[in-house]
Parts: structure tokens; sequence; C-alpha cells
């Protein structure tokens, strides 16, 4: 490699920016693409399709899980497949009293096996809570027992998912 061509070196990785920011070059947007695409991807592959050896891949890999940008690897479970096939939104609005502990109910709510996640919001509503469940009676019973009945809870709004639909993950990166 003449010097020239070690400026353009792709093992730099991720760097971090003044703002705390992590800095993405085209090659590590690429392997978070395809990583998105397939966790389970090999490093030979993934080097192949980043146009990068194989060293420099599991580098630039572990590069990016040290940085916090690339936060783990995981399954993605159908829901209809494990028996819960109802999913929903429900939009959760704290009594004014409560919203010092917001925190504290996200994280109560997020150890329910129902949950798939937690968004707290700002807005009108504080919590939005996506759930998968059997049934309406078990989505019901849900609502009841761990919402609209809690005192530090005003109001909630359920909406129904018919169809989730990904998003391509990281291509506006």
């Amino acid at each position: 490699m003449s010097v020239a061509d070690s400026s353009r070196a792709p093992a730099a990785g991720p760097r971090r920016t003044a703002f705390g920011g992590v800095e993405l070059d085209d090659v590590d947007r690429r392997l978070l693409s395809e990583l998105e695409r397939d966790g389970r991807i090999s490093n030979k592959e993934l080097a192949a399709l980043a146009g990068i050896a194989p060293s420099t891949c599991h580098a630039r890999v572990r590069a990016l899980r040290e940085s916090g940008v690339l936060r783990g690897f995981h399954a993605q479970v159908d829901p209809e497949a494990v028996g819960r096939g109802l999913q929903a939104m429900i939009a959760v609005r704290l009594q004014p009293s409560a919203r010092a502990r917001l925190a504290e109910v996200a994280h109560r709510l997020a150890q329910r096996p129902e949950v798939r996640d937690v968004y707290l919001l700002a807005g009108v509503d504080d919590v939005l809570v996506h759930v998968a469940v059997r049934d309406s009676p078990e989505l019901r019973a849900f609502v009841l027992e761990h919402l609209s009945t809690r005192p530090e809870v005003a109001h909630t709004q359920t909406s129904l998912v018919f169809e989730h639909v990904h998003a391509p993950g990281t291509a506006s990166i």
C-alpha cells in the first residue's frame, strides 16, 4: 500500500464528535445496514458485502459495539407464532402529580410479558405502550389491571395494530 493509499484505509471506524455523537463513514453505515438486515451474518460475508478485509470488518464491528452505536444482536420473534397475535398501541396520560414518576411507571410496564416496547413521549400523552396479547379479553384485562385502575393514570387510549411494516433501518443514518 502506498503512502497515498494509507490515508484511505478503512480501518478507522466510528469517531466521537465534539457534541458526544458518533461520526460514521460509508463503510460503518454499510456494516450497520447489513447487520440490521441479518444479525447472524458471518464476519467473512459481512466483510465481502462491505468491501473490506475480514480483520478490518471484525475491528470495525467491535468499535461500533464499544462506541455504543451497535447495542446488540436480537432475535425477532413473530408474536402471532407464539400465540400473541393481537397487538395494540396504548397511549397513557399520567395524572399531573405523577409525572415525576414517569420513568418508574415506564420501567414497571416494561417488566410485563405482554409489553414489547415502552416509549416516553412529549405532547399530550406521556407514555406509549406496545403490547402483544392473545385476544381482546386479554387486552382489556391488561388495560384494566395495569393502566386504567392505577391511581397515577389519568387516561388511556388503545389503538389496534392491523399490520406492522418494518422500516428499512439504517438507510437514513
